[in-house]
């Protein structure tokens, strides 16, 4: 596969690194000119990346291009509700209710540490769509909008892990609420600058996507809900993201680290918006995002001291976690595929 971008010279593990990465792409089914970007840190050395492929308006795709997150967001979401939980201005057993009086009665029993493992019982998938059906544009204000139609949840909250969107919708809305200020300020002043992360923010429009960003399918574009999605960043930053995590830079990486469980003390994998399994000895924390003309992973093998994000513009999830398991082989190659 031909890749574009920086080709300073590296040390000779980083240009390893960057073989060993090449040599993955094409057996996952990615061809030379799929719109493709990687990028790969192992130890203290700087992350490589490989790119390849153009963006919807013919430019190449970049380690630097502005690209929807999609799920990833909701690292940076549930980030920014753990700092508030830090400084005391969040409790996760605290009811949706106090938080968002203007929902149903059901909100009562949920607390927001349902929200952030999803356990809520808040409809997701066809139940959400019917509701989201009589709003003109899936805006965070469209989504509330729609859950307080519905009259009962369709689970109960704790009992079990259902993947919920909405559920990170109503987080986000929890956190402009307990920090009293608009969710895209928070993070840019508690999250982005202080990482440097200077690309990085939320969008919610009324521009399908921020100036300067890769567009998506116009049939297709982005939600302009935050929290389940709504950031966009490049893949420089999200290994950027990676490294913070690890490196405790916000100082609640053990809190975003820590799995949840259901009301009966079921312990469950996953996390603060991260999927958290234990492989041979090796801690794997990830997390994949799609939507129509993107798909994306970001992992970390912490106890191997390596990262990788993946960036696809298209639709095919499943190549993109075949990459990704390939390169979990490839880094901690005693580990069993997710």
């Amino acid at each position: 596969m031909s890749f574009h971008g920086s080709r300073d010279v590296m040390p000779p593990n980083q240009e390893q690194l960057r073989h060993l990465t090449a040599a993955l792409v094409e057996p996952a089914g990615y061809g030379p000119t799929d719109p493709l970007v990687i990028g790969v840190r192992q130890g203290s050395a700087p992350p490589v990346f490989l790119a390849s492929g153009r963006t919807a308006t013919g430019e190449p795709l970049t380690a630097g291009t502005t690209v929807y997150t999609a799920s990833l967001s909701k690292q940076i979401t549930a980030a920014c509700a753990a700092l508030l939980v830090r400084e005391g201005r969040l409790d996760t057993e605290s009811p949706l209710a106090q938080w968002m009086p203007e929902l149903p009665g059901w909100a009562d029993a949920v607390r927001v540490r349902h929200l952030i493992h999803h356990t809520s019982g808040l409809p997701e998938g066809v139940h959400i769509d019917e509701l989201l059906r009589a709003e003109p544009d899936r805006t965070t204000a469209g989504v509330i909008r729609a859950l307080a139609r519905l009259d009962d949840l369709p689970g109960k909250p704790g009992t079990e892990f259902r993947y919920c969107n909405a559920g990170y919708v109503c987080l986000a809305v929890i956190v402009e609420r307990a920090a009293g200020q608009p969710l895209p300020d928070f993070a840019r002043e508690h999250v982005f600058l202080p990482l440097a992360m200077v690309t990085t923010r939320y969008w919610s429009g009324p521009a399908p996507h921020p100036p300067g960003a890769a567009p998506l399918d116009p049939l297709s574009p982005a939600p302009l809900s935050l929290g389940d999605g709504g950031v966009w960043s490049t893949a420089q930053e999200l290994m950027r993201w990676n490294e913070a995590l690890d490196r405790d830079e916000l100082g609640v990486s053990a809190l975003l680290h820590t799995p949840g469980h259901l009301d009966d003390g079921t312990p469950l994998s996953y996390a603060w918006a991260l999927e958290v399994r234990t492989e041979a000895c090796r801690r794997i924390y990830r997390h994949g995002g799609s939507w129509p003309g993107l798909s994306t992973q970001l992992v970390r093998i912490a106890d191997q001291d390596a990262s990788f994000v993946i960036v696809a513009l298209d639709d095919d999830t499943d190549r993109t976690v075949t990459l990704a398991i390939a390169m979990v082989e490839e880094l901690a190659p005693s580990s069993e595929p997710w």
